[in-house]
């Protein structure tokens, strides 16, 4: 793989968990569910987005 596709898959994975954080803490105001969602990133950002 060529160096952009690296950066990008990398910029993907940083945007999933700081989106996943970001709803996390809007919804639970808790930094603990906030730090298991941006572990989880993708997984919860879609079941966020099945649930609403």
């Amino acid at each position: 793989m060529n160096d952009t596709g690296k950066s990008v898959a990398r910029t993907g994975i940083t945007f999933g968990s700081a989106l996943a954080i970001a709803i996390s803490w809007s919804l639970h105001k808790s930094i603990l569910w906030a730090c298991i969602h941006g572990f989880f990133s993708w997984f919860y950002v879609i079941y966020y987005a099945f649930t609403r």
